[in-house]
């Protein structure tokens, strides 16, 4: 069955935790592209005699150690979770296609200097840590931390697109595109890449979430964006001395990132089992 004929309310009832994520997401995005319009305080608005006040009609997430309301940052912190996740994932995305591309294509020698080599390297240090190293030589900032997790995300991209490569670069229609004298460049642009895709959006879809919970994650040891911008993990960060006393600063964060971490992971979940033909007969799509 074609993907044309797919009715998409069958989809959300075979799979609500997709239909869930999308909603989820959709929020999310709504959040970070109308932020200022949706936020009912300037989130860097300081107001000390009303410090650590508790949810309530005027503050629906209460307000912070300093005043400032909880909604409005979890809003804005919207913003920098969506945009550091998509251009990582992108950054990422990008180095690795064009790198397990390389090694899947012509195999051999640089097969195995940059899958021996080069991503074994990178491999053999965590990502989180090697972000770590990268912004404190380089500095707390958006871009700084955007081009950290791009550096350690890449491996995973490439290893996926060299395999893939590596299976579909003998297939005929490759091989006719090379005996009418197609350059490498536009057999693997023209023919070999459309024909991956699918595993590289579902791989893109899973890593928008660990690229989200790794900028929450720097965040919260103070390499993010620099205060007073407001960020989740940062958030969770300040709310760290007032765990006990005003519980609900670490509640609302960490729920934030919980919820949107998962609804991309249902979101892959589902875009492997929709892209592949024999889930979807199986489930009647």
């Amino acid at each position: 069955m074609s993907t044309a004929t797919i009715s998409l309310p069958r989809v959300a009832r075979h799979n609500p935790l997709a239909a869930i994520g999308v909603v989820l997401v959709a929020i999310f995005l709504l959040c970070a592209l109308f932020a200022p319009w949706i936020a009912p305080q300037d989130p860097a608005h300081i107001d000390l005699p009303n410090r650590l006040q508790r949810p309530s009609a005027s503050h629906w997430c209460g307000t912070d150690e300093l005043g400032r309301d909880m909604l409005s940052r979890l809003i804005f912190g919207a913003r920098i979770s969506m945009f550091v996740g998509s251009s990582v994932v992108l950054g990422s995305l990008f180095l690795g296609l064009i790198i397990g591309s390389i090694a899947g294509y012509y195999g051999g020698g640089v097969d195995r200097f940059v899958n021996v080599v080069v991503m074994n390297a990178f491999l053999s240090f965590p990502g989180i840590l090697l972000a770590i190293a990268f912004v404190a030589f380089r500095g707390p900032g958006i871009f700084n931390l955007i081009l950290a997790l791009s550096l350690g995300g890449w491996v995973g991209y490439a290893r996926l697109v060299r395999a893939q490569v590596l299976a579909v670069r003998e297939r005929e229609f490759v091989e006719a595109a090379r005996a009418l004298g197609a350059n490498d460049l536009r057999i693997i642009v023209r023919h070999i890449l459309p024909n991956i895709i699918q595993p590289v959006i579902v791989q893109a879809a899973i890593g928008m979430a660990g690229a989200i919970l790794a900028e929450a994650t720097m965040s919260f040891l103070g390499l993010g964006v620099p205060p007073p911008t407001a960020s989740w993990g940062s958030m969770l960060n300040d709310a760290r001395a007032h765990l006990f006393d005003s519980p609900y600063l670490v509640l609302f964060p960490a729920t934030t990132v919980m919820l949107a971490v998962l609804a991309f992971n249902f979101i892959g979940d589902a875009l492997r089992d929709f892209l592949d033909p024999r889930s979807r007969i199986e489930a009647g799509l």
